[in-house]
């Protein structure tokens, strides 16, 4: 499971329908299929995603988040991976973070002001959005915003209290958090059988062997220990003669 080749088969699923739309083409269509991916922890896994569908002439909409400990995205490291992506036809987006915020006014204006920081810094107008770990609250608010799309209004996203896999919905969604698939898997039953669908990955849980959540989980921890390593490296030589013995001995090898 997750491995680039399980995904492949989803896309080629996806692209018998001639039903698969971003989502500006999906607002106000009676049929349609939607590809998101939420980026937590790793931009060059979502990256390394990106390829893959282009390989299959594929694009998709990456929603990355403004406030995060596991990657910061505007390094240069980064910013040239989403700038890339998106001069590839992806569409980039938000993946808002609440933060503990519940005022309805409040996130509505962070929500504007961190796309506009992002559309500055990128060169490109960021103009979707969608919510990390949204409550009931904030999907029951179908928040919606003029000139900006919502990846869980209304259009795209059924909100149901106490919603499984048989719930009646408008839109079937479907979802690998925690590296397992929430409310039905991607197979050609639940793609070509609902009218509207909208399908999130993330992008962090699909490797090229794939794997369980355990395996994904240390290979994870491994790449970010690499990365954490090589940083420090390349903005300072303080710790140079050490550096070696870290990527030896720090690093959770198989």
């Amino acid at each position: 499971m997750f491995s680039f080749e399980d995904y492949r088969k989803i896309i080629d699923i996806i692209k018998s329908t001639g039903r698969y739309m971003g989502y500006k083409e999906a607002l106000g269509s009676d049929k349609f299929i939607l590809m998101r991916h939420d980026v937590e922890y790793s931009v060059e896994r979502a990256y390394a995603l990106a390829k893959v569908e282009e390989s299959m002439d594929f694009t998709s909409s990456y929603f990355f988040q403004w406030t995060n400990n596991s990657y910061n995205i505007l390094s240069r490291k980064n910013m040239e991976m989403v700038k890339d992506m998106h001069e590839r036809g992806h569409v980039i987006g938000l993946h808002y973070a609440l933060n503990g915020m519940t005022d309805m006014e409040q996130i509505r204006r962070q929500i504007v002001k961190e796309m506009n920081i992002l559309g500055e810094m990128f060169g490109f107008k960021v103009d979707i959005f969608s919510i990390h770990r949204p409550s009931k609250d904030v999907l029951r608010e179908n928040i919606k915003i003029q000139s900006i799309l919502n990846a869980y209004q209304d259009d795209f996203f059924t909100f149901a209290e106490n919603v499984t896999e048989d719930t009646p919905v408008a839109v079937k969604y479907m979802s690998d958090a925690n590296h397992i698939w929430r409310y039905g898997y991607p197979d050609e039953k639940n793609i070509c059988e609902n009218d509207k669908v909208q399908i999130l990955t993330h992008p962090f849980a699909w490797t090229k062997k794939g794997g369980d959540n355990f395996d994904n989980y240390k290979m994870l921890v491994t790449e970010k220990t690499e990365e954490l390593i090589q940083s420090i490296d390349n903005e300072c030589k303080d710790f140079g003669e050490y550096k070696e013995w870290f990527l030896e001995n720090a690093v959770l090898h198989e």
